[in-house]
Order: C-alpha cells, then structure tokens, then sequence
C-alpha cells in the first residue's frame, strides 16, 4: 500500500515518512499526555533524505534542543514572556549552536526554543524536561522511520539524470559550434544560460551520487547495483572532462570567414558525429569520425604553423581558430575513453541506462 502511494508525485517517499513519523509521533505523545505540538514539529523537520543522515543529525540536533530549552527555562525566568525573551533565546540559540558547531541542530532548536515560551507551566523545570522529552521523541521517531521505512534508492534518478547530461551536452556542443561558423553574435547569452544549466544539473547528480553512499552504509545491495552505481560514477568523471571542454569553448569567438568551406563542412560533420555519441547510450564511435578527426588533426598543425602575425607585432600562440579545433580533439579523447568504459561493463549494467 505504501509503495503503491510513493509511486505518486504528490506523495514521494519522503512525504510519505514525514506523515508516518509525524503520525506515531502524535499518538506516543498523546498515549503518554505529553504536549503534542514540540514532538510533532521537531518530527516534520528531521526527516532526511538517507538514513545516515538522519542518525548522524539525530546526535547533534538533541543537545542543540537541549540548548534552546535551557535558555528557554532561563530567560522566560528573568523576563518572563515578553518580546525581549522571545529575541534573545533566538539570537543565543542560534549563537552558541553554530559556536558549538550543531549548525544542523539550529532550526529544530530554535524552534523548540521559542515556541515553547507561552507554553510554560508554573514549574520552569518540569517544563524544561518535559519540551525536551516531546522533542526527543520527534527526533528518535522520525529517525527510526527513516532508516526502516521506504529506503530511499537514488540510482535511477542518477541513471536517468546522468543519461539527460549527455543529451543536454550532445544539444550545447552543435549549438556552440553551429553559432561560431554562422558568426552568430548574441550566442553568448543562451549557450552560457544552457551550459550553467548544465553544472548545475551535473553538480545535483554528484550529490544524489552521495546520498546514494550513504544510503548503501545501511542498507543491504546486490553486486550488480554496484557495479551499476560504479560505472555511473565513472561516467560522471568522464562528462566532468566534457563539461570542461565544452566550458572552455562557449568562449571562443571566431568568425565566419575564418575556416573555408571545407573546414566549415569538417567541423560540422565531425560536431554531429560527437552528438551522436554522446546520445547513444553505449557511446559508440564510428570509424568515419576517427577520419575526420585526422583530417582536423592535420588542420590543426596548418593553422597552428600559418597563423597571421597580428599588426602590433605581438604573435599570438593558440589564436580562437586554433583553441577551437584543439578543443574538438580533445573532446575526441574523452569520447574514446567513454566508449572504452562501455565495452567493458556487462549487458545487466548497461540495461539501467537504457531503462532510465
């Protein structure tokens, strides 16, 4: 029931344990008589995406609480429930947490902190004790929710991303190199908004890549989910170097009248057969690429060697033609260092690409 409920968007797995653990969380604390509301917001704001996560914060979030309690029962005794106490336990919350370094304990005790302020009791040390025993129980519950519960699995997402990089790449690489023989001149704006897009979409998988080791510390997977993850990884390094390259070209600016025809026929075809590889899944190269990247190789060494001597006498190394044409071969390596990668991983790996 609770797998079939995950399957839908508006109800992830996350969102699914944050009810349960808010659920148990409300009925422990009501079995018991205990205050309610401390237990329950504590409970929402420390479910976390893997289960190391949650045990780790779960060590640093209870003295952080301990901490906004105590200052709490203090100020609320010297100022009573005024303004000024509800700004200084915040402010000194928050100061001595991050001062002690339990900045992932901040909200929880902050909150706790201050909405336990109109809630006090006659006796400023039982109620001391008894907000920082509701809030525990939010914490232990949604800990133990979320280690037992729906163990989160990042790996297709991570497949799924990983295969939309390629394509997004394959898509930035023709527009970059289309503009640049066109003499395109607003082509900067839209291929640096695109090749941000791209870091950030690559960055986001590194880090469910990460989420993704910590879940495994846990939680029990079978040999060809690693392998799976293993290779994603290295696919992952592979496209940090096209992003490099691709980087590095969105700033060469050339001109039309640069290359001749022939070399404008070359680049292209040679860009769409980079594209090709880059989206298909098993990344193969085509022998007329290697080809035409000879034939780029030895235009390389011609414009490299015959390059005009600018008129202030100063003679430039790698002027835009050359940096683009150097860009492309080593673009060409990365592409070979991936196809290589994909001819050594097994069909049972390669099958989590192609159903992502």
């Amino acid at each position: 029931m609770i797998h079939s409920l995950a399957k839908f968007k508006i109800l992830g797995g996350r969102t699914l344990k944050t009810g349960i653990a808010v659920f148990l969380t409300a009925l422990i604390c009501g079995f018991f008589n205990l205050p309610i509301i401390f237990a329950v917001i504590t409970a929402i704001v420390t479910i976390e995406h893997t289960a190391a996560d949650s045990i780790k914060k779960a060590f640093i979030r209870f003295p952080a609480s301990a901490i906004g309690a105590l200052l709490a029962t203090s100020f609320y005794g010297i100022f009573g429930k005024g303004a000024l106490t509800f700004a200084l336990v915040a402010m000194l919350t928050i100061g001595i947490c991050h001062k002690l370094k339990l900045d992932d304990g901040i909200i929880v005790a902050t909150i706790t902190a201050t909405a336990m302020i109109p809630e006090f009791q006659e006796h400023h040390i039982v109620s001391f004790f008894i907000r920082l025993g509701t809030t525990s129980i939010g914490i232990i519950v949604s800990t133990i929710v979320n280690f037992f519960l729906l163990p989160p699995n990042y790996s297709p997402m991570i497949y799924k991303n990983i295969n939309a990089l390629y394509n997004h790449a394959g898509r930035l690489l023709k527009r970059i190199i289309s503009d640049d023989i066109a003499d395109d001149k607003e082509k900067n704006r839209g291929i640096q908004k695109s090749y941000r897009q791209l870091t950030a979409q690559l960055e986001r998988t590194y880090q469910l890549s990460q989420y993704q080791r910590e879940e495994w510390k846990y939680h029990r997977h079978t040999n060809e989910e690693r392998m799976a993850f293993q290779f994603a990884q290295k696919k992952l390094g592979a496209f940090q170097q096209i992003a490099y390259h691709l980087g590095n070209l969105q700033y060469v600016q050339t001109k039309s009248s640069d290359f001749s025809d022939k070399e404008k026929q070359l680049l292209l075809a040679l860009t769409d057969d980079y594209v090709q590889v880059l989206q298909d899944p098993t990344h193969s190269i085509k022998e007329e690429q290697f080809q035409r990247v000879q034939q780029l190789d030895d235009v390389f060494w011609k414009w490299k060697e015959e390059h005009v001597q600018q008129q202030t006498g100063y003679r430039h190394h790698l002027p835009p033609q050359t940096i683009l044409i150097y860009e492309l071969l080593c673009f060409h390596d990365v592409l070979e260092e991936l196809q290589s990668m994909s001819y050594k991983q097994n069909d049972m790996v390669q099958k989590c690409y192609l159903k992502a």
